[in-house]
């Protein structure tokens, strides 16, 4: 009988109903939110979880050169030199190197010159560089060794080639100790054609002996690169090498600080250079060897990518000083500390910016930016700047903005015969269009606000750059009321009449003067921007015509300079004005040096104070050339001074030692995560909503029951002649 009724009790729809109940109750009483995308087991370690949208092409540090890619690299390999993380403006100090490089200058006979020798006196500067002894690579397969001291991976044959499928397939790795040579090394790789560095061609006309290398070394394999010397590149002995430069040029310490001159040991080189390893992507591209604080656990950039703390990382320590006001901010806490401090990084893609977004908000990333559809969500502004919203507040999300070490500008093409050259009249034209394009309406309609509009060629945080009344660029603003206030439209318009436009018309034509803009703006989504750009120009009675091309032909207009007005944009190499101003100056320019002046421009008096200005240190003569050359660019108007880009970043609470360093690239090993606040914190965000389920189980069990006090009658008037069925069959 109790058989009968359970089988009969279950078809009515009560047992599935408890159990169900039990399970919902079971979940939510687990640890976990329902949602977490990470292990459990990762609730309590020091990960830091991050996003990426675009995969990165080039992990090799003499070919990597984009944002994304440095994102990556600059966690794996260590140059000689780095960038303080607080102190501003931007100061170099040693990473690997024992202390800054040693400066010593030579004249033509090669007669040691002093510290203070006049820069036309100098004919070659050495740079001398000592390596911290003691240094250690990652671990990998390329140092593994047999017992005979061979090298166990660097030889291998089709078939075990054939069996790996990454670089983890490796039985054994190994490490070896860091020495200049390694220096040396990849210097020789950045000359080496094959290898098609972008900053090859830069390097020719500053290392001595580097086109030579290049030359000898064009028809060689990567394997004769150690033996070939560089005339400009030695090691010394095993923690000390030398770089000769060509003259004084003493931005060529920053270059020191970048990812091209960290250190590459052959034997990666020799390892990877083994038939069938680019077949599957087991390449110095995809795997890289470095010294830093991380190295690449996995490489899978349709999904994620990881890296884990390097066992063998040296002993470097969190900053002991900074600027005014860090410790107030809680930035000193960590002084002297161990780095780093977190233990794994997940960076795992994200295409879409509203998933991002969200996740963000669950706490499953620890940082964002800010699109342009979750702007409303973020920010507000008020009269005093820019504040989170209350919701954002609520979670303990903390805002940080800084002004990019960039510019965006459009440049004039200053060999066409209309908007270019040194005339009168042309030049009136530019400073028209200069005045009637309003880049404070283009930041708060294209960019949320998130810009600085730009009064010359120099961003803030660069030496040169002034702030106030004395660096406003006054062919295009007044100083009003403690600000800069564009000139107003009539200016424009009586500067376009006098270049002999009056209204805008073209008096060869009677009709309005037609110029054109090339742009690689072909998507539908462009064109809100494009018609911004009309506008302007209308203004002043122009007519702007939008020639769209594909990048490839974009590219081959400006190099043959055909392109009469466009859009182009800078971001700093390295924190010295040099490097801004070098985009004017007349000898790079692209048409007939294939330089990186891509308007072509040309001052002989601009050109000559470059010339004096680039060689010297930071100080009062310094600037006051630096503003000779502003007030001389601002007055020709080869470029519309844009916009310096701002980028607001969101950190949650349980992220601390954050600091905006526009110049660093390494900086994961300073951030430190609180892991226990994190999980709590995602445990009460990401709380299941349980009243849905059990209202519809209420429901289910009140559709039931009618069914059920059916069946139990049922049962109550069949129970007597089931037992008298169940009694007769048993005699």
């Amino acid at each position: 009988m109790s058989s009968l009724l359970s089988i009969k009790f279950r078809r009515a729809g009560i047992l599935p109903c408890v159990l169900f109940f039990v399970v919902v109750l079971l979940v939510a009483c687990t640890g976990s939110p329902w949602n977490d995308p990470y292990p459990e087991q990762d609730d309590k370690q020091a990960v830091l979880y991050m996003s990426f949208a675009e995969r990165p092409k080039h992990l090799d540090p003499a070919v990597a050169y984009s944002e994304n890619e440095y994102a990556f690299i600059a966690q794996i390999y260590e140059p000689p030199l780095q960038y303080h993380y607080l102190k501003r403006p931007y100061e170099l100090t040693p990473l690997t190197a024992a202390r800054l490089p040693e400066i010593i200058y030579y004249d033509k006979e090669s007669q040691k010159l002093g510290p203070d020798a006049e820069a036309k006196d100098i004919a070659y500067s050495d740079y001398l560089l000592e390596i911290k002894p003691g240094i250690r690579f990652q671990p990998h397969p390329a140092f593994a060794q047999d017992k005979a001291g061979n090298y166990r991976y660097h030889r291998l044959d089709k078939a075990e080639v054939d069996a790996l499928a990454t670089v983890s397939d490796f039985a054994e790795t190994a490490t070896r100790e860091l020495t200049a040579e390694d220096y040396v090394y990849q210097i020789k790789r950045l000359a080496y054609p094959k290898t098609q560095s972008p900053i090859a061609e830069i390097m020719k006309g500053y290392i001595i002996g580097f086109d030579d290398f290049a030359k000898q070394s064009a028809d060689k394999p990567k394997d004769a690169l150690r033996a070939l010397p560089m005339t400009g590149v030695e090691a010394l002995d095993r923690y000390h090498y030398r770089i000769r430069i060509k003259g004084k040029y003493p931005q060529f310490s920053y270059w020191l600080a970048m990812p091209f001159f960290a250190p590459m040991p052959w034997e990666a080189d020799a390892f990877y250079d083994q038939p069938g390893f680019s077949d599957k992507n087991i390449t110095l591209d995809w795997y890289p060897v470095g010294t830093g604080p991380y190295y690449l656990a996995e490489n899978n950039p349709n999904r994620r990518m990881m890296m884990f703390k390097n066992p063998n990382f040296h002993l470097e320590a969190y900053p002991a000083e900074g600027e005014v006001g860090d410790a107030e901010k809680g930035l000193l806490q960590d002084a002297g500390k161990a780095l780093p401090f977190i233990e794994k990084v997940v960076v795992t893609l994200e295409k879409e910016t509203i998933p991002n977004w969200s996740k963000f908000l669950q706490g499953y990333y620890d940082s964002s930016g800010i699109a342009s559809d979750s702007f409303d969500q973020a920010v507000q502004f008020t009269g005093g700047g820019v504040i989170l919203t209350e919701s954002l507040k609520e979670k303990d999300i903390r805002l940080h903005t800084s002004v990019e070490t960039s510019i965006f500008y459009m440049g004039f093409n200053m060999l066409d015969a209309t908007v270019g050259g040194d005339s009168e009249k042309a030049r009136k034209l530019r400073q028209a269009i200069a005045i009637a394009i309003d880049y404070e309406e283009f930041i708060a309609i294209f960019r949320n606000e998130r810009g600085v509009p730009a009064q010359g060629a120099i961003p803030p945080g660069i030496f040169g750059n002034e702030e106030g009344e004395a660096g406003i660029n006054s062919y295009v603003y007044d100083w009003m009321n403690g600000k800069p206030q564009r000139k107003s439209i009539d200016t424009a318009r009586k500067l376009i009449a006098e270049a002999g436009y009056p209204n805008g018309v073209d008096p060869k034509t009677g009709e309005p003067l037609i110029l054109y803009f090339d742009t690689t703006a072909t998507s539908v989504d462009d064109k809100p921007l494009m018609n911004w750009y009309r506008k302007q120009f209308q203004k002043l009675g122009l007519q702007l015509v939008i020639r769209a091309t594909d990048y490839n032909r974009f590219q081959q207009k400006m190099s043959a300079g055909n392109a009469q007005i466009f859009v182009w944009g800078w971001n700093a190499d390295y924190p010295d004005p040099e490097n801004f101003f070098s985009l004017l100056y007349g000898f790079n320019g692209k048409v007939k040096h294939s330089g990186e002046n891509a308007g072509n421009y040309q001052n002989a008096e601009f050109d000559r104070l470059f010339e004096q200005m680039r060689n010297m240190e930071n100080g009062e003569p310094r600037l006051q050339i630096i503003r000779q050359m502003q007030e001389i660019v601002r007055r020709d108007v080869p470029w519309v001074f844009g916009f310096h880009p701002k980028t607001f970043s969101l950190y949650h609470g349980w992220a601390s030692n954050l600091k905006p360093n526009l110049m660093a690239n390494n900086r994961l090993k300073y951030i430190r995560i609180d892991p226990i606040k994190r999980a709590e914190l995602r445990r009460q965000w990401n709380r299941p909503v349980l009243w849905p389920l059990a209202a519809a189980g209420a429901l289910v069990v009140l559709l039931f029951a009618p069914a059920v006090s059916a069946y139990r009658r049922r049962t109550h008037r069949l129970l007597p002649e089931a037992l008298a069925i169940q009694t007769e069959a048993s005699r």
